[in-house]
Order: C-alpha cells, then structure tokens, then sequence
C-alpha cells in the first residue's frame, strides 16, 4: 500500500513538473511572437508546444517514421552491444597483460577524447553512409567500458582472491564468485553512460551523413526546409527512443544484477 502512494507521489509530482515546463514553453513561444511582431515569424523561431505536438502526431502515423525510427534504433542498439563487447574484453586483456596494456591504452584514450565529427568525417571516407552511424556508435562505447571494467578489475577486493586461492577455486569460479560481483555495479554504470553516448553520437552521425531512412535524416531535411515544428518533433522523439533504450537496459541490467550480484 505504501508503495502505491509512493509510486502516485512520484507520478504526480513528474506531471507537474511537466506541465511547469509545457507552460514555460508556451509562454517563450508567445514572448518570441509578440517580439518579432508575427505569429508566423515567431513559429519560425519557436513554436509552442500544442503546434509541436501535432507535428509529432503527424509524424506517427507515417511509414516514414517508423522505417526510420527502426533503422536508427536498430543499428545504433547494435553497435551499442558491439562496442560493450569489444571494450569489456580489451579490459580484460590489457589488465591480465602489461603489452597489451602498453599496446592498447593509448590508442583507447585517444579515441576518448578525439571529437566524434572527426571520426564521421574519417569513417565516411571508407564506409557507407548507412554503417558509419552504427559504428560511431561503437566506437564512442569501447573506451568508455575498458576504461571502467579494467578499473573495477584493478579494484577487487585481495582478501577476497586471496581466499578463492587458498581454497583452489577454479579461474571461472573464481571470476564468477569473485571477480564479477565487484566489477558488475561499475560495469553496469559504465554501459548505461555509454549508451547516452552511443545513441547521441549516432543520431549526430545521421544528421552529418542522412541516410536513409533515420531519425537523423529526418532532423536534417526538417532543418533544410526551415520546419522548426518538425525538428522539434523528431527531437523529442529521438528523446523518447533514448529513453525507452535506458529503461529496457536498466530492467535487463536489474535481472543480470539479482543473478550475479552479491
């Protein structure tokens, strides 16, 4: 029962924080209008929210869209994985291995600070338009989990190892019962930051590149015909998509944490 009027307090207090916000907006769209003296000309600028809403609607009941929205989240979602997969295991390698430590790192943080527009503009010159923004979104995510994993491997409690050592656990048990309870709190914090990153690296990859169909291209072409509602419109629902992927992420991360936990 408490819970339930917990969860309805929250519920609440998230509508009228949204509502304070929607009326902020209407107000600024009507600011803008009245200081450039034309409602048209300060839609341009700003529209208000009820206009943006239709678009958004509009744009929902089109094939377009959702073709659009498919390709993004599909190919985005899978370099995603790749990129959690290809850091996870450099972390491993380059903590069990000082060359390859040596080897790796440097280039791993060069690829953390470089700026993503730099590599699209790299990666279009020897791939296509379509596979470019899966594979930013990739690469923006392997520094991010080597960085984190090799962390927490460094971070292990000795005592702990010590212990499975002594009573001669095998290298799995001792990674399952050892190891992986202490890097799955950072590891999983890591996967969530990184897929913030990967999805907005790729939507921005898609706006430099528009294939199509995407989301991106969608923001693009919105911006090329000057249509401020419709590039609100898909930044909202690009918004929308990113959330949805973190909630899917955090209820599988949530199962992962209950089995493997400690």
């Amino acid at each position: 029962m408490r819970t339930s009027i917990l969860s309805g307090h929250k519920f609440l207090r998230t509508a009228l924080a949204a509502l304070f916000w929607l009326l902020v907006w209407q107000g600024l769209a009507w600011l803008v209008a009245w200081w450039v003296g034309s409602e048209v000309r300060g839609a341009l600028l700003l529209p208000g929210p009820v206009a943006v809403g239709r678009t958004l609607v509009g744009l929902l009941g089109t094939t377009g869209f959702w073709s659009a929205t498919g390709f993004s989240l599909f190919g985005i979602s899978l370099g995603f994985l790749a990129g959690v997969t290809v850091g996870s295991l450099l972390a491993l390698l380059t903590w069990a291995s000082p060359l390859m430590d040596a080897l790796f790192s440097p280039l791993l943080r060069l690829i953390r600070t470089a700026p993503v527009a730099s590599f699209i503009i790299l990666l279009v010159l020897w791939l296509t338009r379509r596979t470019v923004p899966m594979v930013i979104a990739g690469l923006m995510v392997v520094p991010i989990l080597w960085s984190s994993t090799k962390t927490a491997l460094e971070q292990t409690d000795r005592s702990l190892l010590e212990m499975a050592k002594s009573y001669h656990f095998s290298r799995w048990t001792r990674f399952r019962l050892v190891y992986l309870p202490a890097i799955l709190p950072q590891w999983t914090a890591a996967c969530a930051t990184a897929m913030g990153f990967a999805w907005k690296s790729g939507i921005a990859a898609e706006v430099i590149l528009h294939p199509n169909p995407a989301m991106g291209t969608g923001l693009y072409r919105a911006r090329l015909l000057l249509n401020t509602e419709e590039v609100l419109a898909w930044t909202i629902l690009v918004i929308l998509a990113s959330f949805l992927l973190e909630r899917l992420f955090a209820r599988g991360m949530g199962r992962l944490g209950r089995r493997y936990g400690s």
